[in-house]
């Protein structure tokens, strides 16, 4: 069951220098829910991921989560609020070991739970503890996904921001990716923000969507009633999934 707002963007507008990339971008996402948002590339999706985040900062609107107004909070206390983020390209530190990173994840919740938290991950993504000791960078890239995610669970975030987790990964990898979140959601109640070049698997998967064009949203709806638009499989579906 989904329950009350838990992120709430209003108006939002963001620019690099004087190029606009979100235009008074309006979305909600309820506690409990997987809420996705896909466009082209280009569209501004990661552009309102990194909003979200604080970086770069909303020129106009607002960002609230769980009632705090965290338009102009620097993203280190926006983490410490609840939210976590798995960025696009994974960005893990490829010199550090996967213990190392996932320690990294954890740094702002301190060591009460960090063995639990461990131990969670591990079992959520059975490769990460394989390769504890291995470097982040020596990893495949689906290997790299599922510790950009671990480390982003470290925190026990109540919303989880994905920015394209299927990104250059084989189909097999993707659907074990997508089924982790699915699981999340299901067994834990974890809230999912899920930016998706893959529209197909994630209007699949989330209970809502918005589409995004050039910085606009363009339309909403529940997931399988985006999937079955004619100008959603027009645009984004055609030619296979």
């Amino acid at each position: 069951m989904t329950g009350a707002p838990l992120l709430t963007v209003r108006g939002v507008e963001t620019y690099y220098g004087k190029i606009i990339a979100l235009r008074g971008v309006d979305i909600d996402v309820n506690e409990g829910e997987i809420v996705t948002l896909i466009g082209a590339n280009g569209a501004g999706k990661s552009t309102l991921m990194m909003t979200i985040f604080g970086e770069p900062r909303a020129r106009s609107g607002a960002i609230t989560f769980d009632g705090h107004d965290i338009t102009n909070l620097p993203p280190h206390e926006i983490a410490r609020l609840g939210i976590a983020q798995s960025p696009e390209g994974r960005r893990i530190f490829s010199r550090m070991t996967v213990f190392e990173n996932l320690q990294m994840g954890a740094a702002l919740r301190g060591n009460a739970t960090f063995q639990s938290d461990l131990e969670r991950v591990f079992a959520i993504f059975p490769r990460l503890k394989e390769r504890a000791q291995q470097r982040g960078g020596t990893l495949s890239g689906g290997e790299q996904q599922m510790l950009a995610i671990g480390r982003a669970l470290m925190s026990r975030p109540r919303l989880l921001l994905l920015d394209e987790p299927s990104l250059g990964l084989a189909p097999l990898v993707v659907k074990l990716i997508f089924d982790v979140i699915r699981d999340l959601n299901r067994q834990e109640g974890l809230t999912v923000f899920l930016v998706e070049q893959n529209a197909y698997h994630a209007l699949r998967l989330a209970h809502r969507g918005y589409v995004l064009v050039n910085g606009s949203v363009t339309m909403s709806g529940e997931g399988r009633e985006l999937l079955a638009r004619p100008e959603v499989r027009a645009a984004y579906l055609e030619g296979g999934h």
